[in-house]
C-alpha cells in the first residue's frame, strides 16, 4: 500500500475533531448508495416492460412484411422465392382492410386481417393466443379479441356482420374464437378471417395485401429486410415489425433514457457531500498537510491523497448501491410482491430484466461523478502554501 493511500484511508476512518465530518460522509455513501440502487431497479423494470411489449408485438405480428401500393398476387413462386432467402423460416399471405362490425344494435370499426390459418400459426403467435375456441375459421369464421369481445358482449357461436366500403351489405361470419394477446390495441381492435373470405369483404379477387414473413431471428430482421429489397426490387416495400412499431420503440428508448438521466441527478446531489467533506477534511488537516510538504510530498502527492479519499467515499456508496439495486431486483423477481391491475396493464407482476449493459453503465457514470466531485477540493488542498499550513491552529 503506497503512503497516499495509506492517508486517505485513515483520514477516512478515524475520528474527527468535528463529528460534523464523519456524518456528511455517511449521508454521502447512503445517499450514492440509494441512487445507484433506485437507478438499477427503475431500469431493470422499465427493460422488463420494453422486453415484455416487444414480446408482444413480436408474437402478434410477423417478423418482417412484404407489401405493394398495388396489391400482391399470391402465387407458389412468389412464395418460393421469399422462402429462399437466408434466415426466412415461414411465410403466409394475408389481406387487410378496414370494416364496421355489427352485433345485434352494437357496432364499431375495426381493423379485418384476412389470414391462410394453417400459415399463420407459423408466422406469428396468434394460435396459442386463442384462449377459447380455436383459429380453424373454415370459410365463415372469425376470430376477435377478448377486449372487443366484451364491448360486444359476443361467444363462441354467435353470429356478426363485416361491413366494407366495397360490400355495404356484408358478410355473416360466426365466432370461433377469441383471442388475448395482451396488447389493447390489438385485443380490442383486430379480427381475423380466412384470407378468401377477406377477398370478397374488399372486392379483391386474386388479390392480397402482402406476405408475412416469420426469421429465425426477430432482432436482426432489418438485415433481412436489406437482403429481400435486393431480391424483391420494384414496385415493393419491405418493412420490419420494428417499422411498423416506430413511434412506440422510440417513445420506450426516450423515457428510459430519461428517467436514468433523471435518477443520476440523486447520485449527482449525493456526491455533491463527498465535495462538502473533502473541503471539510482539508480545513480540518491543513497542519498535517503543511507537514507531508514539509517532507516532500508535492502538490500532486497531497492532490491524489483526497482524490483518493473521495474515491473510496464514492467506490463504498457505488458498491452497497449495486448489491441492494441487484438484491431488490432479485426479490421482485423472485417473490413478485408487487401487484399490478391486470385490466390496465395486461400482467399482474412487475417485470424486472437485469442487463449487464445498464448495471455497468450505472456503475462507472456513479463512479466517475464521485471522481469529480473529489477534484476541486483535492487541487484546493494540493495548492495550500506549506509554511501557511504548519502556522494553521
Amino acid at each position: 500500500m503506497n503512503w497516499q493511500l495509506f492517508v486517505a484511508f485513515r483520514y477516512l476512518t478515524s475520528k474527527h475533531k468535528e463529528k460534523f465530518i464523519s456524518v456528511i460522509s455517511l449521508i454521502a455513501i447512503l445517499g450514492i448508495a440509494v441512487g445507484v440502487a433506485a437507478l438499477i431497479v427503475v431500469i431493470a423494470v422499465m427493460s422488463g416492460f420494453d422486453n415484455d411489449l416487444k414480446e408482444k408485438i413480436i408474437g402478434t405480428n410477423a417478423h418482417v412484411v412484404i407489401e405493394s401500393d398495388y396489391g400482391v398476387t399470391p402465387s407458389a413462386e412468389f412464395l418460393a422465392k421469399v422462402l429462399s432467402t437466408p434466415h426466412v423460416l415461414f411465410a403466409s399471405f394475408y389481406l387487410h382492410g378496414q370494416a364496421l362490425i355489427r352485433k345485434d344494435e352494437n357496432v364499431t370499426g375495426v381493423i379485418v386481417k384476412g389470414i391462410e390459418p394453417k400459415n399463420e400459426g407459423m408466422v406469428s403467435k396468434i394460435r396459442s393466443y386463442v384462449t377459447n375456441g380455436s383459429l380453424d375459421l373454415g370459410e365463415d369464421g372469425v376470430v376477435v379479441g377478448s377486449e372487443l369481445a366484451s364491448r360486444l358482449r359476443l361467444k363462441l357461436g354467435d353470429n356478426i356482420s363485416l361491413v366494407s366500403s366495397s360490400d355495404t351489405e356484408g358478410k355473416t361470419l360466426k365466432v370461433k374464437g377469441i383471442f388475448t394477446s395482451g396488447m389493447y390495441e390489438y385485443d380490442m381492435n383486430l379480427v381475423y378471417i380466412d384470407v378468401k373470405k377477406a377477398q370478397e369483404l374488399f372486392a379483391a379477387p386474386g388479390i392480397v395485401s402482402g406476405i408475412a414473413i416469420k426469421v429465425d431471428d426477430a432482432f436482426d430482421a432489418p438485415a433481412i429486410k436489406k437482403e429481400l429489397l435486393k431480391k424483391m426490387g420494384e414496385p415493393f416495400t419491405v418493412r420490419t415489425w420494428m417499422d411498423l412499431n416506430k413511434n412506440l420503440l422510440a417513445a420506450l428508448k426516450l423515457e428510459k433514457t430519461v428517467m436514468f438521466l433523471i435518477l443520476t441527478l440523486i447520485v449527482i446531489v449525493a456526491c455533491l457531500n463527498i465535495a462538502s467533506t473533502l473541503i471539510m477534511t482539508v480545513l480540518e488537516k491543513t497542519k498535517d498537510i503543511g507537514i507531508l510538504k514539509a517532507i516532500g510530498a508535492s502538490n500532486f502527492n497531497v492532490m491524489i491523497v483526497f482524490a483518493i479519499e473521495g474515491s473510496l467515499i464514492g467506490f463504498l456508496g457505488t458498491a452497497l448501491g449495486t448489491f441492494l439495486g441487484l438484491v431488490l431486483c432479485w426479490c421482485l423477481k423472485t417473490y413478485k410482491f408487487i401487484t399490478l391491475p391486470q385490466d390496465i396493464y395486461y400482467i399482474d407482476k412487475l417485470p424486472v430484466k437485469l442487463e449487464l449493459s445498464d448495471v455497468s453503465l450505472i456503475v462507472v457514470c456513479s463512479f466517475l461523478i464521485s471522481l469529480i466531485a473529489t477534484l476541486y477540493p483535492a487541487r484546493k488542498a494540493s495548492r495550500l502554501d506549506a509554511v501557511e499550513a504548519l502556522r494553521y491552529e
